[in-house]
């Protein structure tokens, strides 16, 4: 074990720490993407996240979105929310859930006010959340107080031997230290839910997390393929020599080291307490990393293998690569080079410790590679058709 070394973050109201400051403009439907934008380039040091989604929605998929919506805005990384929404109930829904956790947020409807009022007025409470962030100042605070997120993308054989395992070892550490981490990518579990299955904390974490497995399993069986070609594995797995589903999975796994998790949570779910959690997500990154985003997580680690380039507006994304093809002509795309792994020249632990590195790096303020690069995916999950 490594001692956790600190960091400079930002220490919110409800104890949370994050490491960005961001003032988001939040629209709560698609037809106000419009209105959302327009004050981010009327107030710089905003930003704004459009989206698809958000009219007609209903069931469990409505109630994932207001939960996305809630708790991009409750992001430890976001200092302030302003929610431009076309109609008053679900703006309100959505800034109540915000201001629940302490976090400075208004709203506002277009509806019987018009585009150019509603943009003149968030405009100005904009404002004043900009100049109040400004003066925020970072305090020390201890790297396992940062919630990490993980998934892995375009995958090869060198991201389970080297990339996911440098993941893997630092989980160990944090987890040990106290932390809260999180794994999830249910589809590429298969061919290994087995092995994930033994290592849940208990019997019931166990049968929950084969519950949202088979669950997944049974929705692809609904659908009358087994084929899944260029999906798992993706042309981009194969070219890298995972052949098969079963493949992928064993490599994945291995970002979770040795850690025992300790629950199971729904898309965009919080985790109700420290440890490694997982959750349910898509294996799409830009999905993923928004419903992690969306469950408070302040920092994600992203191993690649032939080079994934997807960022996140709010949480950023560090990418570790051990493909030296890929460290070479993706160079600008990856934050952690460990190909040293596969030629003898650096240890697992040394990789880990270079990885925590970086991570102190970014929590201090220096721009990932997706960051720099202006990657700001933002892709809600939308269970099905609206009504």
């Amino acid at each position: 074990m490594v001692k956790i070394p600190k960091i400079q973050g930002y220490r919110r109201k409800n104890g949370q720490v994050g490491i960005r400051n961001h003032v988001v403009i939040l629209p709560v439907d698609d037809i106000s993407n419009a209105a959302c934008e327009a004050v981010a380039k009327v107030i710089q040091g905003t930003l704004a996240l459009p989206h698809a989604y958000g009219r007609l929605q209903f069931g469990e998929d409505l109630e994932l979105f207001f939960r996305t919506m809630i708790g991009t805005g409750a992001n430890p990384n976001v200092a302030a929310a302003v929610v431009i929404g076309i109609e008053p109930g679900w703006t309100s829904r959505i800034v109540d859930g915000i201001a629940a956790t302490g976090k400075p947020v208004a709203g506002f409807s277009i509806e019987r006010s018009g585009d150019l009022k509603i943009i003149e007025e968030a405009s100005r409470q904009a404002m004043e959340f900009v100049q109040n962030a400004s003066e925020a100042t970072r305090e020390e605070c201890s790297l396992d107080e940062v919630y990490v997120s993980t998934k892995c993308g375009e995958s090869d054989t060198t991201t389970g031997l080297a990339s996911c395992p440098t993941v893997g070892r630092v989980f160990d550490w944090l987890v040990e230290a106290g932390g809260t981490t999180s794994f999830g990518e249910t589809s590429e579990l298969t061919g290994a839910e087995h092995i994930v299955k033994k290592r849940a904390a208990t019997p019931e974490v166990a049968d929950a997390f084969m519950k949202v497995w088979n669950n997944y399993n049974d929705f692809i069986n609904q659908c009358k393929t087994d084929d899944l070609s260029e999906s798992q594995p993706t042309k981009g797995n194969i070219r890298g020599g995972l052949t098969t589903i079963e493949e992928k999975a064993m490599g994945n796994i291995q970002k979770i080291g040795r850690c025992k998790f300790v629950g199971v949570l729904g898309p965009a779910e919080a985790p109700k307490g420290k440890g490694l959690w997982f959750m349910d997500t898509s294996s799409a990154a830009a999905e993923a990393v928004t419903l992690w985003a969306a469950s408070g997580a302040a920092l994600h680690l992203f191993p690649t293998g032939q080079g994934n380039i997807v960022g996140n507006p709010i949480e950023p994304v560090i990418k570790i690569s051990a493909n030296p093809l890929t460290c070479r002509t993706m160079r600008e795309h990856i934050d952690v080079d460990v190909s040293g792994m596969l030629t003898g020249d650096m240890s697992l632990d040394q990789a880990g410790e270079k990885l925590l590195s970086m991570m102190v790096r970014t929590c201090n303020g220096r721009l990932t590679a997706a960051e720099a690069l202006g990657h700001r995916e933002f892709v809600m999950t939308k269970l099905y058709r609206s009504a």
